[in-house]
């Protein structure tokens, strides 16, 4: 049985209302669980590609990514769970993991599905919770992953006004 239905949660996956790339969060970590995410992409055999600014290259260590200077280029590390569906990781601290998914490749409840998948397989990875949030709006996330309940729950009403 899924985690969540689709027809119970599709208002959270309208981009015109949550916007198209929610802010997705993983709040009170450190540099170790950033290489845990860093070692989970690479073990979960998941596409993935690392760039500093327009230049792509090889993954380096949290440690050396978090300790690039405050005017170095920006970082990304895209991601790819599934074909189609990109997750785009932006390693600017080590106190939060901060993550967006595009809801326009998440509809359904395949999409659906595939998003639940993929954050319960981080927070079981950190064993730490990992909410999502309309896009800049991180004070009410409205659904996330919960390590008491080892599943994706709601954290906000679905029937948005």
């Amino acid at each position: 049985m899924p985690d969540l239905l689709w027809s119970e949660v599709k208002n959270f996956f309208d981009p015109g209302l949550m916007g198209a790339l929610p802010d997705v969060s993983v709040s009170g970590t450190s540099v170790e669980d950033w290489q845990a995410v860093f070692d989970l992409v690479r073990s979960k055999g998941w596409a993935w590609e690392y760039s500093e600014g327009d230049v792509t290259q090889r993954l380096p260590s949290a440690a050396e990514v978090l300790s690039r200077p405050a005017d170095a280029e920006i970082v990304t590390l895209r991601v790819w769970p599934v074909p189609d569906v990109l997750v785009i990781f932006r390693p600017w601290s080590a106190t939060e993991i901060d993550f967006d998914v595009d809801l326009r490749q998440l509809q359904g409840q395949a999409g659906l599905d595939t998003l639940c998948g993929f954050l319960c397989t981080v927070g079981r990875r950190l064993g730490k919770p990992v909410s999502m949030s309309a896009e800049g709006d991180y004070g009410h996330p409205v659904l996330g992953f919960d390590p008491a309940a080892d599943r994706v729950v709601l954290l906000a009403d679905p029937e948005l006004d």
